[in-house]
């Protein structure tokens, strides 16, 4: 088994209230994000929750936002841009933007969890234009490419 790395990520509060990321139990990789006020979701509805903090990301790393699976379980409760990124770059606050999917409006109270923070390393890509691409056994086939209906629609809305 690998040991446990660190990066430090360096965090404002910009309200004495706000509360650091917090890992709840050891080995875990997301860090609980709290909301710094008040606010009731209805079903549908979508908000940028303020957590009140700011971050220093070293270069090379971003944060996920990711949503806490109890919340989406029990009330139909998610972070709409999943995972959301936050940037090395980024010093502005790091807001949750929490979805109401469940058929009962949602209270977020000020201080509960609203979603995980994971630190991730970044892999920047180099992209190359080229004029044909390696064939491959699965080729050009996606969304449910592997069962039977795909089949029927993929010619009538692959075309644009």
């Amino acid at each position: 088994m690998a040991p446990e790395s660190r990066v430090i990520v360096k965090i404002k509060r910009l309200v004495p209230e706000a509360k650091l990321p917090r890992y709840e139990y050891p080995g875990d990789s997301g860090a609980d994000l709290a909301a710094v006020t008040d606010y009731t979701l209805q079903p549908m509805q979508w908000f940028a929750m303020p957590t009140g903090i700011s971050a220093e990301v070293p270069a090379g790393f971003e944060l996920q936002v990711r949503p806490r699976s109890g919340l989406a379980l029990r009330h139909g409760v998610t972070v709409l841009n999943t995972p959301g990124t936050v940037d090395a770059g980024y010093r502005g606050e790091v807001k949750v933007i929490l979805l109401n999917l469940g058929s009962e409006p949602f209270h977020v109270s000020k201080g509960q969890k609203i979603a995980q923070l994971v630190v991730a390393p970044v892999v920047r890509g180099q992209f190359e234009e080229v004029d044909n691409l390696t064939e491959s056994q699965r080729g050009s086939g996606g969304f449910g490419s592997t069962g039977m209906d795909y089949l029927a629609i993929n010619d009538e809305q692959s075309q644009y």
